[in-house]
């Protein structure tokens, strides 16, 4: 006889298991600690097997009636019910693992060279613009258009920038899920021109000295070739031109009068650095490794060559610093900059540093000579500046947006 709502409800637990049969190998468990449980008996290959459906009163008799009538058509399908809930299970729980938020939080975790700064500012970056659209899905099974429909929804807010920098997040999480067999494509790099462009003119630079006390600790971070990780280092202390620093050579550099001297390529004319005791350091510690090559900062491959004009943007990268906040050349805007709004510095010394053609009030060319002992002293000022912020003191903010 078929059970009855009323029959459930006031069965009453014994001494040992009940069992209360309602029809088709569906019935009720009743335990001796008063638990109801639904099972499913049936037979599959000539054995006797039975399935949980679920516990009342959370199903009731309708939805287990249900859930039999679903097992019986897998049988009648040739599909044993138990094997293909393991089987179910075990792809919830696959595609649970390669979630594109699970994806992505292994992929932060694997950042050790990154500031707490910026790790957290990413992460939060993804957690707002991502995740809630993203997060449960399978990561190999987005789309370019899904992601792009995420993208738009940032990119309407009006903070076009934040929608650029959360693309590129997006690529390296996929980047690394097809690297670890989780997916096997990038779809982030179907967009590219996707979004209008986030700002132009102009050489990314942070500027921000917040920004750059964060960016040079992730620098400090940074491991690479002793060649890379010492142009790396030494690119904000000096803030000449990327190739100008690439093709750097130790017969222009004498470290006992900390000066690098040598002919600009943009105007042909002579140039002198001072160089700061950290910038000796730098060198003084690399000199062992490279000086048998005529440059400062050799390629890997052979030692006749300077390291590519790759080599600072590819290592900037690989810190997670976007191409949209800094360039190679963004270390001499960052300079120009705070030299100027912030440690109040004369901008004639500066523009004579950067190597820009200046002439003075009798209208007389640039010289390299121009304000050398002033621009010894400001280039020692703004090494000890980046120390101190990078090491945690006081950030003074900009007089005005650059």
């Amino acid at each position: 006889m078929p059970l009855t709502d009323a029959k459930i409800r006031n069965a009453k637990p014994g001494e040992k298991p009940i069992k209360l049969f309602d029809e088709r190998g569906l019935y009720l468990e009743v335990a001796p600690s008063g638990g109801k449980w639904w099972r499913f008996k049936y037979q599959f290959e000539g054995k006797d097997r039975r399935i949980s459906l679920g516990v009342y009163p959370e199903i009731g008799l309708k939805e287990a009636r249900d859930r039999r009538d679903e097992a019986r058509k897998l049988l009648a399908d040739g599909i044993d019910p138990s094997a293909h809930r393991k089987a179910t299970k075990a792809a919830r729980a696959q595609a649970n693992a390669n979630s594109f938020e699970v994806v992505a939080r292994e992929w932060l975790g694997k950042q050790t060279q990154w500031t707490p700064e910026h790790a957290e500012r990413t992460a939060r970056r993804l957690e707002a613009h991502v995740f809630p659209w993203l997060g449960t899905r399978p990561v190999g099974s987005i789309t370019p258009p899904e992601l792009l429909a995420v993208l738009r929804r940032v990119e309407s807010r009006g903070i076009l920038d934040t929608a650029h920098r959360t693309l590129q997040n997006c690529g390296a999480v996929f980047r690394y899920a097809v690297a670890t067999g989780r997916a096997e494509r990038d779809p982030s790099g179907d967009l590219k021109g996707a979004l209008p462009p986030a700002k132009g003119g102009h050489f990314a630079a942070v500027i921000d000295p917040s920004r750059v006390a964060e960016l040079l600790r992730m620098i400090d971070g940074y491991q690479g070739t002793p060649a890379v990780t010492a142009a790396l280092r030494l690119a904000p202390l000096v803030f000449v031109r990327p190739g100008e620093l690439r093709q750097a050579r130790w017969a222009d550099i004498d470290l006992d009068a900390a000066e690098w001297r040598y002919t600009v390529t943009k105007t042909k004319t002579p140039h002198i650095v001072p160089l700061s005791t950290q910038a000796v350091a730098i060198l003084r510690e690399l000199e062992p490794i490279t000086s048998r090559s005529a440059y400062v900062f050799p390629s890997a491959r052979s030692a006749d060559r300077p390291m590519s004009d790759n080599a600072i943007l590819a290592a900037l990268r690989r810190l997670g610093i976007p191409k949209d906040e800094m360039s190679g050349h963004g270390f001499r805007a960052m300079a120009r900059t705070i030299l100027d709004e912030v440690l109040g510095f004369r901008p004639d010394f500066i523009e004579h540093q950067l190597a820009h053609a200046v002439r003075d009030t009798n209208g007389r060319a640039y010289n390299r000579t121009s304000h050398l002992e002033a621009r010894r002293l400001m280039m020692q000022g703004w090494a000890d500046y980046l120390d101190g912020i990078k090491q945690g003191a006081k950030v003074i903010p900009l007089k005005r947006t650059a």
